[in-house]
């Protein structure tokens, strides 16, 4: 057994409407602007997760202004 409360509690992997990604708590009600991406396990296989999608760290705001700034270029 872990002295580390959070090794034993149940997250869940969140992004924002600019696919920004977060760990939750399994068990609390999500932050407005937040919603469940879909996996739910340890701390550290959902920051896997993360790691594993997110692999643009700019937000999505962003990346669209640019891809218009490239197109009307």
């Amino acid at each position: 057994m872990s002295d580390n409360p959070a090794d034993e509690r149940t997250f869940k992997v969140v992004l924002n409407d600019e696919e920004q990604y977060s760990v939750w708590w399994a068990d609390r009600e999500l932050p407005a602007g937040w919603r469940a991406e879909g996996t739910e396990g340890t701390h550290e296989e959902c920051l896997e997760r993360i790691s594993e999608v997110w692999t643009d760290m700019r937000p999505l705001s962003l990346r669209r202004r640019m891809e218009q700034d490239a197109a009307a270029s």
